[in-house]
């Protein structure tokens, strides 16, 4: 046995939770059974899928909210049914896009100020088929977003003009998981008819495919930053849960496979790439694993433990995190009926800024726009200090295109009992209006029919 330890400043990191009043309890948690991590988190708000009467709706809640969230706290609303998945825009913290079982993603204008009445979209996109499982803004251009569906379809929108840009086909089953890689070029995905797959989007070319994880439950994936490199976790044909590192120019075997457990819970991976560390917290599981990924190998560092199990995770973009406190990542653990911050922290003496863990991180400034990229144009995201802390750019206002509002325009929300009351009677007219063109047309057809008899017969 080696008497050696292998050097790592990231080797004592260590977990801790909130206190309660700190937290965000009182939340209403989504009970959907699709597989979904439930929380997204920006440095001003994190959004939860909301258990919702009356359709879908999910809440948007100011970070400075803690404690027992009001029982009348404005909701996002416009979907008919459940929301799965919702995603902030990576350079507009006050914009977020949400996809649901209705088929449709929409996209919402968040105010800094709550209110006292519920959202409504700004931008409705309705091309897909079938329920809306995942949606992902692309790291480096602005207003671009991914969408991937239950009817095996991935779309690309360009959501300020609001139009479909490209439709992604290739998958034979559900999709699973997305990632995208560093410069947004490329989409790898994991799938119900276990593949793992890498996808030239703007092209619809899938560009690698391989047998993933044999295991029929959950599998997920995630780009391992500004490398070649993505990790997929999921389960064996035995049902014990895996993880496994690939390399995305040859996916004919992995690099690396660690079997974890047996537990039932689908994992949920995490990759920072400023710590080249890979967090895995499993469904129902109350700890969560933390490795170093270093030459191919992963290395375990220690593991968060708590009696509370999860739900679902989301963490805070690097930017937002206190850099004072060699705070190195901060997960929000969804459970039941509450929200709960969990900080990573590396224990150091010295309070002056740590350079070697805090090297220049991706910030909130696009390196390209809509147009461009989709045109071909590939760049890196723009990386900022957090030396003197993180500044946020002046609140932008989404602003959507003359076609996309006139197309919010056709589908205008409903804001009252009496608009409601009122549209049921105009589609009910309308109902009858049709019954009567139709028993009109039975009429003529039945005499076209006599007519052709009696010439047949003469």
């Amino acid at each position: 046995m080696s008497r050696f330890v292998r050097a790592s400043k990231y080797r004592h990191v260590y977990g801790t939770a909130a206190r309660r009043e700190l937290s965000y309890d009182n939340v209403k948690v989504s009970g959907n059974a699709w597989d979904t991590n439930l929380v997204k988190v920006n440095p001003k708000f994190f959004s939860l899928n909301w258990n919702s009467s009356g359709g879908g709706a999910f809440a948007v809640i100011p970070l400075s909210m803690t404690g027992k969230i009001s029982d009348a706290l404005p909701l996002y609303r416009g979907h008919s049914a459940a929301v799965l998945d919702t995603d902030f825009s990576p350079f507009n913290d006050n914009l977020i896009a949400s996809g649901a079982e209705d088929s449709k993603v929409f996209l919402y204008s968040i105010p800094d100020e709550i209110g006292e009445v519920d959202i409504e979209p700004v931008v409705r996109l309705n091309s897909h088929g079938r329920k809306v499982g995942q949606v992902l803004f692309n790291p480096v251009a602005e207003n671009v977003l991914l969408s991937a569906s239950a009817d095996l379809t991935m779309k690309l929108w360009d959501v300020e003009k609001g139009v479909e840009k490209q439709e992604i086909t290739g998958h034979m089953e559900v999709v699973q998981g997305v990632t995208w890689n560093y410069n947004g070029t490329l989409v790898a995905t994991t799938c119900r008819d276990k593949k793992l797959r890498v996808f030239d989007v703007r092209s619809n070319k899938v560009v690698q495919i391989a047998d993933g994880h044999a295991g029929v439950k959950g599998s997920r994936v995630v780009w391992m930053g500004n490398t070649d490199r993505i990790a997929t976790t999921g389960f064996s044909k035995m049902s014990d849960r895996q993880v496994y590192v690939w390399d995305t120019a040859n996916l004919a075997t992995p690099l690396k496979t660690n079997n974890l457990d047996t537990s039932s819970g689908v994992i949920m991976p995490l990759y920072d790439g400023d710590s080249n560390m890979l967090y895995l917290a499993g469904k129902g599981d109350g700890n969560i694993r933390y490795y170093e990924y270093e030459n191919d190998e992963m290395f375990l560092l220690s593991e968060y433990s708590s009696n509370v199990p999860q739900r679902g995770l989301g963490f805070m973009p690097k930017r937002g995190l206190n850099v004072n406190d060699c705070e190195i990542a901060r997960a929000y653990k969804v459970s039941n009926g509450i929200v709960e911050p969990i900080s990573f922290t590396v224990p150091r003496k010295s309070d002056s800024f740590q350079s070697d863990l805090f090297p220049d991180c991706i910030g909130d400034e696009p390196a390209l726009t809509a147009d461009a990229w989709f045109g071909g144009e590939t760049a890196d995201p723009k990386l900022v200090s957090l030396e003197k802390g993180f500044t946020a750019s002046v609140k932008k206002e989404f602003v959507a295109s003359v076609a996309a509002q006139a197309a919010e325009d056709i589908v205008a929300p409903l804001k009252s009992d009496k608009d409601y009351q009122e549209a049921y009677h105009k589609l009910r007219q309308e109902n009858d209006d049709l019954k009567n063109q139709i028993a009109q047309k039975d009429v003529k057809i039945r005499l076209l029919e006599v007519q052709l008899e009696q010439l047949s017969s003469a």
